[in-house]
Formats: structure tokens, sequence, C-alpha cells
């Protein structure tokens, strides 16, 4: 009896699949360094300016500190303002291109191209032409970040719109509830701190984002980032860095608290 049960037991899978995989993998990997020029051998080369370039920046010339405040708030400004209204404009973006609550087929996938057409274009090449479009300053880099909020957004908020439980939906048309009634009473409950969470997140990215819209003359603090690093000036380039990383700690911490609140 126990030697048919030995005979019985199934045979542990192959590795060669995983060897293959693994080999494939380190192909496609050495494949690319050579054909981007990535190779170990650049970087060793390079090392050594990395030094030379963190010897320039320290240490931080402080006194430039009063000098890039307003433009800080002003990056602040223009991804508070970008996200709010990416995300406004949302709203019935994502309620177009989720299935179960929009049934047409010709309504919801060129929503849905428009969209991706949106994420592709980085927030940077959006920034430069809308400064063609309006000229420089923090205009254009405002109207960059609204269309990044909007795409970014309206994915994640209809991704999870399709995810929302039927029953409210079933229950309020047995009791003939018009189409917005629906949204507002069935939908918007179950969304809303999904919602929050998804704008919060875009606000941080924004702010990032924000810190360098000014290389294409889009405002904010970044166009101090084209100024000292033109002028050779890391030691006041190191103080820009420090600034935005303690406003983006600052903000990443506090929307997390926040989130962790609604979720």
């Amino acid at each position: 009896m126990n030697n048919q049960t030995e005979l019985k037991r199934p045979k542990p899978p192959s590795k060669l699949k995983h060897y293959l995989t693994a080999v494939i993998v380190l192909l496609l990997l050495w494949g690319s360094s050579i054909q981007t020029e990535a190779t170990p051998r650049e970087l060793i080369e390079g090392f050594p300016n990395m030094f030379d370039l963190l010897a320039e920046m320290f240490p931080p010339k402080w006194t430039y500190f009063d000098n890039i405040i307003s433009a800080m708030l002003e990056t602040i400004r223009m991804a508070l303002i970008g996200t709010t209204i990416g995300a406004v404009f949302a709203v019935p973006v994502a309620l177009l291109c989720a299935s179960n609550l929009t049934r047409s087929w010709w309504l919801r996938h060129p929503v849905r191209f428009v969209l991706n057409l949106i994420r592709t274009i980085p927030d940077l090449l959006l920034a430069a032409i809308f400064v063609a479009i309006v000229g420089i300053g923090p205009l254009p880099g405002t109207m960059a970040l609204t269309v990044f909020s909007l795409g970014l957004i309206a994915k994640l908020t209809y991704e999870a719109l399709e995810s929302i439980d039927r029953g409210p939906l079933e229950a309020m048309t047995a009791v003939g509830a018009t189409s917005m009634q629906r949204i507002l009473y069935a939908v918007i409950p179950q969304i809303q701190a999904h919602f929050m969470s998804f704008t919060l997140y875009t606000f941080e990215i924004n702010v990032r984002a924000a810190a360098v819209l000014g290389l294409v003359g889009a405002g904010g603090i970044g166009h101090y980032y084209e100024i000292t690093l033109g002028f050779l000036e890391y030691d006041k380039t190191s103080v820009i860095i420090i600034f935005t990383l303690a406003i983006v700690l600052l903000i990443d911490y506090s929307s997390s608290k926040l989130r962790e609140k609604l979720l």
C-alpha cells in the first residue's frame, strides 16, 4: 500500500522554465545595456565626478534660502490649483468610462482613449506645450498639472467605480430613481473616500512635478534650478533641493495620515 502511494506522488515541476526565464531576462538586460551605452564601465568611469559635484554642493549657501521662499509657495499653489481643477473634471469623465454605469461602447471607449492619450504625454512636455500657447509663467504649469491630474484621477476613479457594490444601484433602479439620483445616492457614497485618496495622492505627485516645470518656463521653484545649475552655483542648488525635499516630506506625511483616516 505504501509503495502504491509513493508511486502516485506527483513529480516536482521542472526548474528548466525558471532557468530559461532567467537567461532571457539577463540577455534582455545585457542587450539593453549595450544599445543604450549604460554599461557598468561607464558608471565606474563617471563615479568620481559624483564626489566632485557633492563637494561643490556642500556646504549649502543658506543665505540663498530667502530668495526661493516665494517660488516654493508658487509651486505649491500651482499643484493645489491644478489638482483641484483636474479632480473636478475627472468626476464626469470617470462616470463615462465606468462600464457598469455607461453601457454604450461608443461612448465609453473613445473617452478611455483620450485618457490614455493624456497619460502618455509627460507633464514636462505638457508644460512646454502650454508655455508655447500662453507664454512663460505659472499659468502654463498649472494647466499642465490640471491635464495630468485629470488623466490620473479619472483613471483610478473609474477602475474603483467598476468594483462598487451593485446592490444599492439595483435598489435605486427598482424604486424608479433617475440616473442622477442613482449617482448621488448609490454611487458617490461608495466612492467618495477613494476619490479623496486618489486626489491627495495626485497632489503629492504634482508638488514633485511642479518643482521641475520651471525648467521649461512654467514657473515655480524649477526656474531657480535652471538659474543655479546654469551658472554652476551648486551650493545654491543644494539649498533648493533640501527645501524641496522638506516640503515634499511634509506633504507626503500629511497626505498619508489623511488617506489613512479616509480609507
